[in-house]
């Protein structure tokens, strides 16, 4: 792997293990959980972190980031389903970043439709979506009365 891939994985492994944390505290019917309003379900917005994770995948071999539709029914609806899902994935991505080569890193850049990165910063972009989906689960477990685990405290406040 890349040097400079390497760092930004190593990081994001960190972050992801706050989603495996959360993932712990949860039960099926928590996944059925919805402030209200036009929100989706705490499993949709579980649902939606691993598409996002799953194009983020796609988009370290091809080059090209391309979102899904957010509506496929074929997404995990438990806690066990949701977390054998999200260990695929992480080892879907290590493998897609192994595969990124110094020349790759050196003179290729992600097409994310109207900008382009290098495969670093669309590796942060993961790392920002992560943040993303843990400050909507933080707001989702404060109205549950769920307490998070003290690294979510350390890490996001």
């Amino acid at each position: 792997m890349n040097a400079e891939i390497q760092r930004f994985w190593d990081l994001n492994r960190m972050y992801s293990a706050r989603r495996d944390e959360l993932m712990d505290l949860l039960g099926d019917a928590d996944l059925d959980y919805t402030p209200g309003g036009g929100n989706p379900t705490l499993g949709q917005l579980c649902a939606e972190l691993g598409q996002t994770q799953a194009a983020y995948v796609q988009s370290f071999k091809s080059f090209k980031i391309y979102f899904k539709s957010r509506d496929d029914d074929s997404t995990p609806v438990t806690v066990s389903a949701l977390k054998a899902w999200y260990a695929q994935l992480d080892e879907a991505l290590e493998a897609a970043l192994r595969n990124i080569s110094d020349e790759d890193v050196a003179t290729r850049q992600v097409d994310r439709g109207n900008f382009q990165v290098p495969a670093p910063i669309n590796l942060d972009l993961l790392r920002e979506a992560l943040l993303i989906f843990y400050g909507k689960v933080s707001v989702y477990a404060k109205a549950m009365g769920k307490t998070l685990p003290p690294t979510w405290q350390m890490w996001f406040g």
